[in-house]
């Protein structure tokens, strides 16, 4: 069988396609991954065939001319949105519709198809569509964002799962999103997303169909205390990290003479203008913690500390898969990546959330019992102290912890899914 993922040119959503990916391919199926060219690099060092298509959007350009901080003083509102802290129209996701408008579901579509659908689409679904009429693809697994993909799929009359990187906001909006359209008059039920697509459609001979916004089936790789579900076909598959071409550090063999904590935001807060808090009054604050502090921190950012406290190893990157079974607790950003890392480590963890799901994240993790949370705008060096002695001190924390572990490992394989995925290319393909 020919399958085909599909993803735009960021790394860190590649990446949770890759043991997937790996899965079919040791299974005997033909796997390739369409992309535009800034990733052809990322994608064959994954040890997965590139396919690059169209040329590379150009988003984070558009980005980088309102993250600063005269945009950040002179439109606050805009400037969070550009940042990913308020996301309409996904912000409605784990809330109450209460409060949220039509208006405020119908332009927020509007501007997110305008302001990142197209921009990360248009310039390879052509291109992409032009590749499947060739290679003929049974199945296209595609990222979330990537609708290039689904288009394709529908190009040529292949299957198509969407195979989200974070907790599925987008499904549980759209849903809410269709359930609010039906209350509304005829003439005011403008689908900003399904007009887009199925503009899309018509160029390369195909019809809109509302599954082309969530997929025939949706991959969940959140262990199912932490899910947030729409009324929607998902296939749950156990999270397996990869963190890109990975050395060990020489270091991670050495005993361990105290608990170590890993500290970690993530990658994405640098490229959205940098950290919302300060990492030096964090750092000073951990530095009587009778603990070995591992904080991954950006090379500029660690340029730009003063003084760094005797208990702290500061390091750009180290792999998390190696470095989270050391720990005795982590202090993150609630991201994807780095809580289902920690989570299959069994680690409790303290989330500082900003941007995108990370909020209802780690609510979640923290009404398990497995951690902790703090708003980025509540945080303080005494508040991440005064957490993290808890999650060292309180075994609580750690039972629950490893209670999710034994959630994550009950959870199918990417190999127990691949059988699935065949059965379901031959059902839904036309």
């Amino acid at each position: 069988m020919r399958i085909l993922f599909a993803t735009y040119s960021e790394r860190t959503h590649f990446h949770a396609m890759v043991p997937l990916a790996w899965a079919l391919s040791c299974a005997g199926h033909e796997v390739r991954v369409a992309s535009q060219p800034a990733l052809t690099e990322v994608i064959t060092g994954s040890g997965l065939t590139a396919v690059p298509v169209g040329s590379d959007h150009q988003l984070w350009r558009g980005l980088e001319r309102f993250l600063n901080p005269r945009v950040a003083q002179a439109y606050p509102e805009l400037y969070q949105q550009v940042r990913g802290v308020h996301l309409p129209p996904f912000d409605s996701a784990d809330r109450s519709l209460d409060g949220f408008s039509w208006e405020f579901l119908q332009s927020g579509y509007e501007a997110v198809v305008q302001g990142w659908y197209k921009m990360v689409n248009d310039s390879m679904t052509e291109d992409l569509v032009a590749y499947a009429q060739h290679w003929k693809p049974d199945l296209v697994i595609w990222e979330q964002a990537t609708y290039a993909g689904v288009v394709a799929a529908k190009a040529v009359g292949a299957a198509h799962i969407r195979m989200p990187w974070c907790l599925d906001i987008f499904g549980k909006t759209r849903e809410r999103f269709l359930q609010l359209r039906e209350e509304q008059p005829a003439g005011a039920r403008r689908d900003p997303l399904g007009e887009w697509l199925a503009g899309l459609a018509e160029q390369y001979g195909a019809e809109f169909s509302e599954d082309m916004t969530t997929g025939q089936f949706t991959i969940d790789q959140y262990p199912a205390p932490l899910q947030l579900t729409a009324d929607l076909a998902y296939l749950p598959m156990r999270y397996v990290p990869y963190n890109g071409v990975s050395v060990l550090p020489e270091w991670l063999r050495e005993p361990l003479s105290k608990p170590r904590v890993c500290l970690t935001l993530g990658v994405s807060a640098q490229r959205f203008g940098g950290y919302p808090f300060s990492i030096g009054e964090l750092l000073d604050a951990l530095a009587d913690v009778e603990a070995e502090i591992v904080a991954t921190v950006s090379e500029k950012a660690q340029s730009e500390l003063g003084r760094v406290p005797d208990n702290v190893r500061l390091v750009s990157f180290v792999p998390l898969n190696a470095l989270m079974p050391s720990c005795a607790a982590s202090v993150n950003h609630g991201a994807f990546g780095t809580v289902n890392t920690t989570a299959l480590a069994g680690v409790p963890q303290l989330t500082l959330p900003e941007q995108y799901d990370a909020r209802p994240a780690g609510t979640r993790l923290a009404a398990y019992g497995a951690g902790l949370t703090e708003h980025h705008t509540e945080v303080t060096g005494e508040k991440v102290r005064h957490h993290l002695l808890r999650l060292l001190t309180e075994p609580g924390f750690g039972a629950a912890a490893g209670a999710l572990r034994e959630e994550m490992l009950a959870m199918p394989s990417p190999r127990d899914l691949v059988p699935r995925l065949v059965a379901l290319a031959d059902d839904y393909r036309s």
